[in-house]
């Protein structure tokens, strides 16, 4: 009789540690995989120092957006063309648009100071979209995402507000000469267009 007690006993705490056993692996929530994180475009995937305190700032950031790349200078005859920038950049931004200004001396006419460069923009045409620090876009000693630029149009910046326009999937739309203001009808027709699709 105290053996089968035991057994008896024994069969119930054996079965009470079962049942705990499932009953924790049946509540353990299920692992929820992270979602893909979008891969930056090859195109976007640079990092150049913002004008204003030279802290390195990934175009990564702008994956998704419809881009207008333009090379700058202060002393050119092309320059009143960071007005008509910053209107249509304070236009569109909210549809999706950004701008990104990159100052160059290529064309001996830029200042030589950063920080004297950003003060004038800011001054001069109340600039508000991005800018990065004095960048070489054109010839051997350009950057990178200049040369990368070059290559799709076949066209590398012959001058000052050379303009690039890249759509919402990280791949080059057009180029603009010089010659092409902001305004231009080409110009912001290229644009909206770009802004309409979307990115799937």
């Amino acid at each position: 009789m105290h053996k089968f007690k035991l057994f008896k006993t024994w069969v119930t705490v054996f079965g009470l540690l079962s049942t705990t056993s499932i009953w924790a692996q049946s509540t353990t929530p299920p692992v929820v995989p992270s979602a893909p994180v979008a891969a930056c475009p090859v195109l976007l995937n640079h990092t150049f120092p913002r004008l204003q305190d030279e802290k390195p700032q990934s175009l990564c950031q702008y994956s998704g957006k419809v881009i207008l790349v333009v090379n700058t200078a202060s002393y050119c005859g092309f320059t009143p063309q960071y007005k008509g920038l910053e209107a249509i950049y304070s236009q569109y931004k909210d549809k999706g648009l950004v701008v990104l200004g990159f100052p160059s001396n290529d064309f001996a006419q830029e200042k030589t100071n950063n920080q004297d460069i950003a003060d004038f923009c800011e001054n001069t045409f109340g600039v508000k979209f991005p800018m990065f620090t004095k960048t070489s876009v054109t010839g051997d000693s350009a950057v990178p995402f200049f040369k990368q630029l070059a290559q799709d149009p076949g066209q590398r910046p012959k001058w000052n507000f050379y303009k690039y326009l890249i759509g919402r999937d990280g791949k080059l739309v057009d180029s603009y000469n010089s010659m092409t203001s902001p305004e231009s009808k080409s110009l912001v027709q290229a644009i909206e267009k770009s802004l309409a699709r979307k990115t799937s």
